[in-house]
């Protein structure tokens, strides 16, 4: 018989499976694949094969398929009409010939590739498990530990996970430094790399700022303040607009915490980073001033058709308005979706004059 008897096989591959801590279920059928991979190399990786094993009489078997053609152009998929007529007299053009391979000189080539590929299987079934464990906790915080610095990038042990956490240059809040054995937080993202087994987590997404309001405010995770937008240059500032939706919730006042030890918690983690909190308004104009925290403003004069915003706000806080390099002004327009044009009282004052003269004069 061509079938391979192996009374040592099924004790084995059941302890195999004990040890990796699957079921009999999947060794089996890691191992058919295995036992196919190993046939290929065997015979040729041209050959269309199946694997069969029954382990409750430790037989494996084997079979090879070829379509019957007129004429042969690949021996190792087709037979001649005549020759499968010598198997069996009523095959015609087009039918699948089956025959089974002998497998008593299964070879050591073969048995090594089978080997290979079970723990192929296995690393791949581990990958597949702790990729499912991340994705379950994704868009989560989580306490790494940093356990290697190459060149700038961080490589971090999750705990819980089998894959390794990687936190770019891009993912780090400039101005911060940490060493090996350090712990931080980091956000988890989607984005995994399989082919490695890496999961890149960043600190610099504003999801990450977010994520540390949920974690400090318990009223956030109640639904009794909303996030409502969020706005984040890391390492300078991050604006957040918070909506209360109890009546008596202060949305500023809960994240703040009493004594402030809520928001700084947030600050220790951020460091030398801002915070503004920005109370939500359904009113644009009252929205878009507040989004200039911490300057005051005077009053906004807004095009809704556009949504662009002039706001003007005190002469000697107008730097204070734009924020360095223009960022806080930047800030306030992705907060709130309006282009914003920042104006000292003075400036909007002649601009004003200016306008009015032209069109009196007109």
């Amino acid at each position: 018989m061509p079938a391979l008897v192996r009374k040592d096989l099924g004790p084995a591959l059941k302890q195999l499976a004990d040890e990796r801590g699957l079921t009999m279920d999947e060794i089996v059928s890691d191992f058919e694949v295995a036992l196919t991979a190993a046939l290929k190399k065997l015979y040729g990786e041209a050959q269309d094969t199946r694997v069969e094993f029954n382990i409750e009489k430790s037989k494996i078997r084997a079979w090879q398929y070829k379509t019957v053609v007129e004429e042969v152009e690949d021996f190792d998929k087709q037979l001649s009409l005549e020759e499968a007529q010598e198997i069996k007299a009523t095959y015609k053009i087009g039918d699948i010939v089956e025959e089974e391979l002998e497998l008593k000189d299964f070879g050591r080539v073969a048995a090594i590739t089978m080997k290979q590929v079970m723990s192929q299987k296995t690393r791949d079934r581990a990958r597949t498990v702790a990729l499912e464990e991340i994705n379950a906790r994704a868009e989560q915080i989580v306490t790494a530990k940093i356990t290697k610095i190459d060149r700038e990038t961080f490589h971090l042990e999750i705990p819980g996970s089998s894959l390794e956490g990687i936190l770019n240059q891009r993912g780090q809040i400039p101005g911060q430094n940490f060493k090996v054995g350090d712990f931080l937080k980091v956000y988890i993202n989607r984005a995994v790399d399989d082919r490695h087994g890496e999961i890149y987590v960043t600190r610099t997404s504003p999801q990450f700022v977010r994520a540390l309001f949920d974690l400090e405010v318990p009223e956030i995770g109640r639904e009794e303040i909303l996030v409502k937008a969020i706005a984040r240059e890391a390492g300078y500032r991050t604006k957040i607009s918070l909506q209360s939706t109890v009546e008596n919730v202060d949305p500023i006042g809960a994240c703040v915490g009493a004594r402030g030890v809520r928001i700084q918690n947030i600050l220790s983690e951020i460091q030398n980073e801002k915070i503004d909190l920005i109370p939500w308004s359904d009113d644009p104009l009252e929205f878009i001033a507040s989004s200039l925290a911490p300057a005051p403003v005077l009053r906004v004069e807004a095009d809704e058709a556009s949504k662009t915003a002039r706001v003007i706000v005190p002469n000697d806080k107008l730097s204070l308005a734009i924020g360095k390099s223009g960022m806080n002004v930047k800030l306030a327009a992705r907060l709130t979706g309006w282009r914003i044009d920042v104006k000292s009282e003075e400036r909007a004052a002649e601009e004003d004059a200016a306008q009015f003269e032209e069109l009196t004069l007109g």
